[in-house]
């Protein structure tokens, strides 16, 4: 069995995302902490737009550790630290979830994050039939 993603016309929803995923049993799981932007050396990108290139690269090779790839994410929840961010948020996102069916997603707008000079956080739940 397949993963489905439902959109029902019930609900009224705009974007790229879906409203849920139903993941099969025997599906492989893979749930990715919070990435936030720091590079490979330690370092936070700086500002928001290479902040958020960074977080999805993060992502990317934790999902190639699992033996997965963006293609597999069925739910992301992004936190931003300011509703302004969400533009470069989208675009960043938008490089690398290309094509339908979207993951379902939350996109929320918090006070901080662990360190005063993080502007983002995306964590993802992936998934895989077996």
């Amino acid at each position: 069995m397949a993963i489905k993603f439902l959109n029902p016309k019930s609900v009224s929803f705009s974007g790229k995302y879906s409203l849920a995923a139903e993941v099969p049993a025997g599906t492989q799981l893979l749930f990715v902490s919070g990435q936030v932007g720091t590079a490979p050396d330690g370092k936070l990108a700086p500002g928001i737009e290479a902040q958020c290139e960074q977080v999805w690269k993060n992502i990317g090779e934790v999902l190639k550790a699992g033996g997965m790839g963006y293609k597999d994410i069925v739910k992301m929840t992004t936190f931003l630290t300011d509703s302004r961010f969400i533009p470069a948020s989208r675009v960043a996102r938008d490089a690398v979830i290309t094509a339908e069916p979207y993951p379902s997603s939350t996109l929320l707008i918090v006070q901080g994050l662990a360190d005063p000079a993080m502007l983002v956080e995306i964590e993802v739940l992936a998934a895989k039939p077996s």
